[in-house]
């Protein structure tokens, strides 16, 4: 088992192969041993959202990027900044990378070599060999703009086991079930065709049989039937099909299979926001509560159903009916509420969940009626029965249709959502631990209040409702305490400096983020593609399908919610070597969304084998690569401990990876990195130093809420963890996007480094002297700073300072210290130095304190690498 405190793990499927080659690299953890027989294994799953190479080339803000233009400013918890600025970004001086541009699947791409009609068809049960009568897959009618649902870390495999299964690289993809398009995928609304054999569903690169409308499954091979709905003159006439012409496409049901169906934009907003709040803080911190409180309902949609309850010795659930004064029902917070209590609050005469329309105004005199923690009582030691509060809020919820008999519960649109403000531990009835860690019986009350958080986040999870649990001060909140609430229930938890304005914003994105739920996730594979290990926000489900589909063999995840910021990750290894000429993955995710619908969203990706390590090598895509070796490595980096360990894990990585695919320098002991994977050396060099790896973060509980969350992260989010975007200011408005390297710092420059949860804006010395042009400058910079976050959750910090301040520190740190490589290293890494004149160089090398950190170069020979040249 995982250490209790630390709840998530990865699941690491147990199937029957040969013994993989010994490497350097620690394989993935198998923390928990599944039973023999797949499937279904019991998972234990990581909590936590084509084209070749020539995509790699400098990014502008685009909304695949997270830059929306024109779209409307989010309501914060401050007085709005600046206006929106949609200005350019200037491309980089090189073919340099670091934007979390989505690389689009080679199943995807036009130019992707589909079978032709010619190429002859050998059926499983061996009955047809034709080659007239077939259909070929659509090839004209394959979309592009799909592809950020799943994300290859190649876009080819190779075909020989040994080479295709080197660990220090891997293979897997980045499966985002809840990610909204543009365009939706096409809908079908009746039953889909699935085989009968595996149950995988019909799709764009089945063949199908004119004549007899019959179709070849991608997975298994064997022959299904269609009740005659594919017979067709020619495969023109099959594009009428969804799931024949488009690689992803949702069967829906609505209507009378679903009586509940409310077909209108808003129905989600009939899902009920409960806030649960800390009433021990103190003045400034109450403040600051208030003021981002009284933002929050002034940003709801009339529609929404809003309760709110506060915390501390009891729990005061307030009476939305009363508009005269505050008032609330007060219920002891010693121990879980009983059930008499319950139905005394429930069915008595007060209003708990009132439309936003008619209680506003009781809302805003509840706010602002909030006192300050008034005894002399440190703030960790503050009795605060979190527990208790979050299960009457569960209760409310439920409301009185929980005591209909036959378990019937009205269903809402969506999930509920209990937003918890916290500002400082449970410590006080059910699911508390002591004030202090020095108590005698700590770790068992820390071990018992951990499985006593899981089943409550575990029974809001059965009830349709998710926990965030937004935490702000200075008081640690013990994290491994709260985290499983969270977590179970499939919320987030959220660290803040204050109750001011991340918190603020983070207060509605979390209640505007729209989630499905009853989400299940199907893995299926073919030709010998074996998932070994899953991360993301998810638990192994049992799923018995054999009495329909007698050979299943896929892999069932139950997801604890379905939301765009979030996404799974897949590892995978061939079992044996690979025949065929494309490989086959199809993902399917049936849930309920925000309408009430049941919803089976389908995905099949098609990638082609080969033989060639450089045609594969040229097929990987960096960022996605880089990403899912994050992914597992943090995955085993459990505390700073393992955090230095797993640093050493990346030296091995970057050593196998250039021993198993470079080339060895002639006369020497040193090897080449692979030039075709130019961008990935840095980007680990990044996540070493960075605050995931890295000593940059101090507090274990910063560092635990950190790993948790990137583990659960949507691409665009963990990129951005893992190595931050630098956008420099020019003069006339426009950013130029350079390496994140030191040599940015330059004095009469403004810096915009985005580093996924926090966002650091620099002002050099010579430029904030000048009090216009930086107050010009830090304006741009705020509004693109908000740009770039507009969709973020959680949204990060954004800080700025100017050069040579003590919060500089954290800018600087998360550069790569370039200061001291040779000037020719320094200008074909960061070109942008060849516009500087010499006095402004010698200026800028003047401006560096030097430390022991080695740059990237340095890092890379002293592990007897030479550094690929930039792309």
């Amino acid at each position: 088992m995982a250490n209790p405190t630390q709840p998530n793990v990865g699941f690491t499927p147990e199937r029957e192969s040969s013994n993989p080659e010994k490497s350097p690299i620690p394989p993935p953890p198998s923390f928990v041993a599944s039973s023999p027989g797949f499937p279904p294994p019991k998972l234990h799953l990581q909590q936590d959202q084509a084209s070749s190479r020539s995509v790699k080339t400098p990014n502008v803000l685009s909304p695949a990027n997270g830059v929306t233009t024109g779209s409307p400013v989010p309501h914060l918890s401050t007085p709005p900044g600046p206006p929106v600025f949609t200005s350019p970004v200037r491309p980089a001086a090189v073919p340099f990378r670091t934007s979390p541009a989505l690389p689009q699947p080679l199943a995807f791409s036009p130019g992707s070599s589909l079978p032709t009609s010619s190429s002859p068809l050998q059926f499983s049960n061996g009955t047809f060999e034709s080659q007239h009568q077939v259909s070929d897959s659509i090839e004209d009618h394959v979309p592009l703009g799909e592809s950020s649902f799943v994300l290859f870390s190649a876009h080819k495999v190779l075909k020989q086991k040994k080479q295709a299964n080197v660990p220090s690289l891997g293979f897997g993809a980045l499966v985002s079930p809840g990610r909204e398009v543009s365009v939706g995928p096409q809908v079908i609304q009746r039953d889909p065709h699935r085989c009968q054999s595996c149950g995988a569903y019909a799709n764009i690169y089945c063949n199908i049989l004119l004549g007899s409308g019959q179709w070849q499954c991608v997975i298994c091979r064997k022959l299904n039937g269609s009740e005659g709905e594919y017979i067709a003159h020619s495969k023109e006439d099959l594009h009428r099909f969804p799931e024949l012409s488009s690689p992803m496409f949702d069967y829906v049901q609505t209507g009378n299979k679903r009586p509940g169906f409310v077909p209108v934009s808003d129905s989600r907003m009939s899902a009920p926001i409960v806030l649960v709040i800390d009433e021990c803080l103190d003045e400034p911190h109450l403040h600051h509560l208030q003021s981002s409180l009284h933002a929050f309902v002034d940003s709801l949609p009339p529609t929404t159903r809003l309760g709110i309850i506060l915390y501390g010795r009891t729990v005061s659930v307030y009476d939305l009916s009363e508009e005269a004064m505050a008032s609330a029902d007060v219920l002891p917070g010693d121990k879980s509420p009983s059930q008499e209590s319950l139905k005394a609050l429930i069915y008595g005469t007060g209003i708990y969940l009132s439309p936003m329309h008619a209680s506003l105004a009781v809302a805003h005199s509840i706010f602002s009626s909030l006192r300050a923690y008034k005894l002399n009582v440190p703030e960790a030691s503050r009795d605060r029965c979190l527990g208790t509060a979050v299960e009457v809020a569960l209760a409310i919820i439920q409301g009185p249709s929980a005591d209909l008999s036959r378990g019937l519960v009205k269903r809402s649109g969506g999930n509920s959502r209990i937003i918890v403000c916290a500002g400082g531990p449970n410590t006080y009835g059910p699911g508390s631990v002591p004030h202090s860690f020095s108590h005698p019986n700590y770790p068992y009350m820390e071990k018992t209040g951990i499985k006593w958080m899981e089943n409550l986040g575990h029974e809001a999870h059965r009830h349709n409702t998710i926990i965030d649990i937004l935490c702000a001060g200075t008081c640690p909140v013990r994290v491994p305490i709260l985290h499983p609430l969270a977590k179970t229930s499939g919320g987030v938890l959220v660290l803040h400096d204050d109750f001011g304005e991340a918190f603020g914003v983070n207060l509605q994105r979390a209640s505007a983020r729209s989630a499905g739920s009853h989400g299940l996730l199907e893995l299926r594979t073919s030709d010998d593609i074996l998932i070994t290990q899953v991360v993301g926000p998810g638990e192994g489900s049992r799923v018995d399908t054999h009495e329909t589909f007698k050979n299943d063999t896929a892999l069932y995840i139950q997801m604890l919610s379905v939301e765009e910021t979030q996404s799974f990750s897949l590892s995978m290894e061939t079992e044996g070597d690979i025949k065929s000429d494309f490989v086959f993955f199809q993902f399917a995710i049936q849930y309920s969304n925000v309408y009430q619908a049941d919803v089976s969203r389908v995905i099949t990706v098609r990638l082609a084998t080969v033989d060639s390590i450089s045609a594969y090598l040229e097929s990987v895509q960096d960022e996605v690569a880089a990403v899912l070796i994050a992914k597992r490595t943090l995955l085993r980096a459990k505390n700073h401990s393992d955090a230095i360990d797993m640093r050493a894990t990346v030296d091995e990585r970057i050593k196998d990876i250039a021993l198993k695919f470079g080339s060895q320098l002639p006369k020497s002991k040193l090897h080449s990195f692979p030039k075709e994977l130019s961008l990935l050396p840095e980007l680990l060099f990044h996540l070493r130093r960075g605050p995931l790896l890295g000593s940059i973060i101090g507090h274990e509980d910063e560092r635990s809420v950190l790993r948790n969350l990137f583990l659960n992260a949507s691409f665009d989010l963990s990129l951005r963890m893992v190595a931050p975007r630098c956008l420099m200011h020019r003069e006339g408005g426009t950013f130029e996007e350079l390496p994140a390297y030191d040599l940015a710092m330059q004095s009469d420059a403004a810096v915009v480094l985005d580093h996924g949860t926090d966002v650091f804006i620099w002002l050099g010395a010579e430029l904030a002297a000048d009090e216009g042009r930086s107050a010009a400058a830090l304006a741009a910079c705020r509004t693109l700073a908000e740009e770039l976050t507009e969709y973020r959750f959680p949204a990060p910090r954004i800080l700025a300072f100017k050069e040579g301040s003590s919060q500089a520190r954290y800018f600087v740190s998360r550069l790569i210290p370039a200061h001291k490589d040779p000037p020719y290293e320094q200008e074909a890494r960061f070109p942008q130095l060849r516009s500087l004149t010499s006095e402004q160089r010698t200026k800028l090398k003047a401006s560096f304190v030097h430390f022991d950190d080695p740059s990237f170069c340095e890092w890379m020979r002293s592990l007897k690498v030479v550094p690929p040249q930039p792309s």
